[in-house]
């Protein structure tokens, strides 16, 4: 079959009078991407190429093969009853029947064949949802407080200008040529969590301003922010930008950051490493002398009279709730899961989602209930939750009722049973351990046993399969990302615990590791830590407060007993990982010469674990050379452990950094990333560092010791 043939018959499939609704522009786009698919498959395009473009459509490759992930953008979450009965029936179409709430507030399908996806994307289209740029180099979904517009004591509703900054970005050309993804999301005030404003490479805070006896609208707008293996907070870049200049000034900051951010070296490649690389000084005034270049865009302010006005409007008229005399498993989730709202005689109720996912049946059932109370005032949250707005309160009853005939009223959301993860082993190609298998343990004890824990309002946990911090492990009030250690000649998943981060403030602070736990072990650890801090609080101390005050060697002793990994033959349930019956991995050694060489490399490992630690006490104690100083000699330690695999002793005295760039930096048997935090560390040293920096170089310790424990596991018992 010739290109041209492949191109023809894809364009004029995709042009089918089923989809006249679609705008035709939309059309051409989704036509244009079954023709790039058709070609890759008549071997007429590289795949590699075709990768890229795939993922600007939001279309990932899994962990198992053959099959798909597909992210869905929701800019705000924002659904329409219509909307939210398509995806049901597109998920049991093409998918596993799962529609997955993210932390982005975005929709994800898993285990798709790609030759479905056109046609979905064109289902998609006609009740206008795109997947293009969910994934991929550029802006992703802009995101936004679900509760915006009916919150107690925001600013103002940030929904129409979060919305118009989604839209205007979405396929701009100055947002084509990033290293990496950007990230954008909108706050209503600065105090709660529910926007995260402070973890994104734009975050932006409602303000108000008086200006010769008028309210001006404007925003507080922070960059360089994020998470993933190594988080920055994001710099306070202007504490007011008026309205009609946000979209113009995110337009000048994609122009630099598409000029001068990293392009070749991804794991440098976000906004964040440009701020600290240039100082968010010398990054303003780029930003203000591009800004000062741009050509007049009319879309820059023509929806702001829109956005003055702009009011959500219910369905029904307010009314009273009778509380007394109803049911008290209604009184119970109503305690939880609904919040008054600004305006008197409704609420904002929230549908807990378990693992942040609802089948078809339920999503096309809860758009019925709503279609009876609510209309289209349906918010996905980032706390993977549904939030409906607008409930008249005399209408919770019969909302409860119909929630419940769905198994929908589960309660107790924001609560610790309340879990946050990301796919983790399930799905995910970059997966260490289940973070998905370790929140449904969770769940089911909070259910079974730990009830008491469960309901608790103080705490939240955030679970993540890996460093990369796609479950936000890092504000969490309990963070742990997966990770696995090798004992002997096998290997067992485990979770690093990362402590004092939050999501107050939007995400004020971020968390430090002070530990790792067998998978196993993790509710056992979830107890200990929530009942240290209901015996030790003072006053209305946060968990994050508490944990900065207690400090971390008081946690460290207090969680001791779950340091250690027991031997395979005397437990071989550690070597599980959750919901998966089989061993986590089966290593075996050759010769008995492996024994010592197995023995020596544990035993520097464990060093670096130590040191690792010890830099985070110099850290929390405010003494930033000994922590940046016991940080490089952590990943020190665990370099020398692994190129003892390389027959180098240490008697021998060779340079460990230059045998370590031979041996695992060039060979690419060690992630770059991590491998680049270490020679990166030699290089700069340990004097004259900010907090900040030795901040960062105490978490590329974790991470590198992390890896190297990785390479370990990996070598499956043979000397390379």
């Amino acid at each position: 079959m010739s290109e041209t043939t492949v191109l023809s018959e894809a364009v004029a499939g995709g042009q089918d009078d089923r989809w006249s609704r679609i705008p035709a522009e939309i059309r051409e786009e989704i036509d244009t991407f079954e023709a790039e698919l058709r070609r890759m498959q008549a071997g007429q395009a590289p795949e590699k190429v075709f990768t890229e473009f795939r993922l600007r459509h939001g279309v990932y490759g899994q962990r198992q093969a053959g099959v798909q992930m597909q992210r869905i953008k929701i800019p705000l979450g924002m659904l329409t009853l219509e909307q939210m009965e398509v995806l049901a029936d597109l998920s049991e179409d093409y998918a596993d029947g799962v529609s997955h709430v993210t932390t982005r507030q975005d929709i994800q399908f898993h285990f798709l064949d790609i030759n479905d996806t056109p046609d979905m994307f064109r289902r998609l289209a006609e009740v206008g949802i795109t997947t293009k740029e969910a994934c991929g180099n550029v802006v992703r979904n802009v995101t936004a407080c679900p509760s915006t517009g009916v919150c107690t004591d925001e600013t103002f509703d940030v929904t129409p200008y979060a919305r118009a900054m989604a839209y205007f970005l979405m396929r701009h050309p100055d947002t084509q040529n990033f290293g990496r993804k950007f990230k954008i999301a909108y706050s209503g005030c600065a105090q709660h969590p529910c926007g995260l404003a402070r973890m994104h490479d734009i975050g932006a805070v409602a303000r108000v301003r008086q200006e010769n006896g008028a309210a001006r609208r404007g925003f507080e707008v922070y960059m360089g922010g994020g998470l993933g293996a190594i988080p920055h907070q994001a710099k306070l870049y202007s504490e007011f930008v008026p309205a009609e200049e946000m979209l113009p000034l995110a337009q000048a900051v994609a122009r630099v950051f598409a000029r001068l951010g990293e392009k070749k070296n991804r794991s440098k490649a976000r906004m964040k490493f440009l701020i600290a690389k240039l100082g968010v000084e010398e990054f303003s005034k780029l930003v203000s002398g591009e800004r000062e270049k741009l050509p007049y865009d009319a879309r820059w302010t023509e929806y702001l009279a829109e956005a003055e006005s702009f009011e959500e409007k219910p369905l029904k008229p307010p009314a009273a709730l009778e509380l007394a005399g109803t049911p008290p498993d209604f009184q119970k989730w109503h305690r939880t899961n609904a919040r008054p709202q600004a305006q008197a005689g409704y609420s904002a109720v929230t549908v807990f989602l378990p693992l942040g996912d609802i089948s078809g049946w339920q999503l096309r059932g809860l758009a019925r209930v709503c279609r009876g109370f609510i209309g289209d005032t349906v918010r996905a949250t980032a706390d993977q939750n549904i939030l409906l707005r607008w409930v008249s309160n005399s209408d919770l009853p019969a909302l409860y009722k119909g929630l419940a005939a769905l198994d929908l009223a589960r309660h107790g959301a924001g609560a610790l049973a309340d879990v946050s993860a990301c796919p983790g082993t399930d799905s995910c190609k970059l997966g260490i351990a289940s973070s998905r298998g370790l929140a449904a343990e969770l769940l089911n004890k909070f259910s079974n046993g730990m009830s008491d824990l469960g309901e608790r309002q103080d705490a939240r946990i955030k679970i993540s399969g890996c460093f990369n911090a796609c479950g936000q492990h890092h504000i969490a009030d309990i963070g742990f990302f997966g990770s696995s250690r090798r004992v002997g000649q096998h290997v067992a998943p485990i979770f690093q615990v990362l402590l004092g981060g939050t999501t107050k403030d939007n995400a004020a602070s971020f968390g430090l590791s002070m530990g790792k736990v067998s998978a196993k072990d993790v509710p056992r650890v979830v107890r200990k830590l929530t009942e240290l801090y209901s015996q030790e609080k003072q006053g209305e101390e946060t968990f994050a407060q508490f944990t900065h005050r207690v400090g971390k060697s008081r946690l460290k002793e207090a969680l001791s007993e779950y340091d250690r990994l027991p031997d395979y033959e005397e437990n071989p349930e550690y070597y599980r990982d959750n919901r998966q019956p089989w061993d986590y991995f089966m290593a075996t050694g050759v010769g008995e010469c492996a024994g010592e060489v197995v023995s020596h490399v544990e035993f520097l490992l464990e060093d670096a674990d130590r040191l690792s630690f010890a830099a985070s006490l110099h850290l929390e104690a405010g003494k930033l050379e000994d922590a940046a100083a016991m940080a490089f000699q952590a990943m020190k330690s665990a370099a020398d452990g692994l190129l003892s695999t390389r027959g180098l002793l240490l008697s021998d005295n060779y340079d460990t950094v230059a045998e370590f760039r031979k041996h695992f930096g060039e060979t690419g048997d060690f992630i770059a990333m991590c491998a680049e935090y270490f020679f990166r560390a030699h290089e700069e040293g340990f004097r004259n560092l900010t907090e900040e920096q030795t901040h960062q170089r105490v978490e590329e310790s974790t991470l590198f010791i992390e890896e190297a424990h990785g390479v370990y596991s990996r070598m499956s018992g043979l000397l390379a």
